[in-house]
């Protein structure tokens, strides 16, 4: 009769073990399933939101900045944004300003910033705000991808090429000084540490995303030591990627080859300067600053902003920037935050806008408003809240 009874227990407690376990696994099922269709329908709105520091700038940043946070609000995007205002030529920069700033970009390791205006009049100060933050989160890899938009022609269609630049040192040292009256020295500093690191980061980028090709881009002909401690650098890193194909140029041919045929290009690699005059040649190519989007990086942060950087302050107040650039580069920065849905959802408006050709703005030769262009993306997100 005990056997009996305890038989009968055991089974019982076997049926709820089994039930309880089989919960779950139901659970993770239907959870695998609807992961599949993310694309289709929207995600449950997430528990929380991410903060997100925003740096609107100088020119028509903060302009830019109104569109993302209204594109955001359509979107209904779980993103927070600490604003701050630091400009040198509104009277809004201070070193208290800029540890303001730091300490928010280094609690939440995510930024949005526009151009910050560096003036070139000499007021005691040679590093400018905008490479002091670079500086102290150690920003050392600027990315600009260039890609042509569909819907927009120019000369040549269809590009796909990536500018990594070195950010921290080069010819934006700020080491400049006056050794006899009217003899200015200006040092450019490479170092093989900060040459290593960003040609490890080019490599390891065109491997994560399926490139062929890095081709570094220097002057070693004239700066033998300078730039030819950077090649070398290259050189090394590069024996270590076998399946990447390494190719180097000298700057000025690397103008004159992206002008003629830019599609030999795949991932360049280079040091300050001159990626800083590639930045925006190439964006000249696709449709000019207000197309293209770029990013910084370092170990820590990341930081989001227009890949050619100029205020253009003759528009403001004029309601005609593009906000193409930034818009696009927010996307980039909900990616990052594994945003994936929202941030598909904010680029494909703003490309479809493009795409249709309706509302465009007076560098891609329409007629339209920022407002106007603001509101052509907000009409084509495929979700909205209701």
């Amino acid at each position: 009769m005990m056997a009996a009874t305890l038989r009968g227990s055991l089974v019982t407690l076997a049926k709820g073990l089994s039930g309880a376990r089989l919960q779950p696994l139901c659970t993770r099922s239907l959870s695998v399933t609807s992961s599949q269709n993310v694309s289709e329908s929207p995600p449950a709105r997430a528990d929380s939101t991410f903060k997100v520091t925003m740096v609107p700038g100088d020119g028509v940043g903060p302009e830019l900045m109104t569109a993302v946070k209204e594109v955001f609000k359509a979107a209904d995007v779980p993103v927070e944004f600490e604003e701050f205002h630091l400009s040198e030529v509104q009277n809004m920069a201070s070193e208290e300003k800029l540890e303001e700033v730091l300490s928010s970009m280094k609690n939440n390791r995510v930024a949005i910033k526009g151009k910050i205006h560096t003036p070139m009049e000499y007021k005691g100060e040679l590093a400018s705000y905008e490479m002091r933050l670079r500086r102290k989160l150690d920003l050392f890899a600027n990315v600009v991808h260039v890609n042509s938009l569909p819907g927009y022609s120019t000369r040549h269609n269809n590009l796909d090429l990536v500018i990594i630049r070195e950010q921290t040192e080069g010819e934006y040292s700020s080491l400049e000084h006056e050794s006899v009256s009217g003899v200015v020295e200006c040092l450019k500093i490479i170092t093989r540490e900060k040459s290593r690191r960003i040609a490890k980061f080019a490599f390891d980028y065109a491997t994560k995303k399926g490139r062929s090709k890095v081709t570094a881009v220097h002057k070693a002909n004239i700066m033998k030591l300078g730039d030819g401690l950077f090649l070398q650098s290259c050189a090394e890193l590069a024996e270590l990627y076998p399946k990447i194909k390494y190719e180097n140029i000298i700057i000025d041919n690397c103008c004159m080859q992206l002008v003629q045929n830019p599609y030999q290009f795949d991932v360049l690699v280079m040091p300050n300067l001159y990626g800083n005059i590639i930045d925006n040649l190439a964006a000249g190519l696709v449709g000019g600053a207000g197309v293209v989007p770029g990013e910084s990086y370092s170990a820590e942060y990341a930081v989001f902003e227009t890949g050619a950087r100029h205020p253009f302050a003759q528009a403001v107040g004029r309601n005609i920037a593009n906000p193409t650039a930034m818009l696009l580069s927010a996307s980039n920065m909900l990616r990052h935050l594994n945003l994936e849905y929202h941030s598909n959802m904010v680029s494909e408006a703003v490309k479809k806008v493009i795409k249709q050709g309706k509302v465009r703005t007076r560098d891609l030769g329409g007629y339209s408003t920022t407002g106007d262009f603001v509101r052509a993306v907000v009409d084509n997100l495929r979700h909205r809240t209701v």
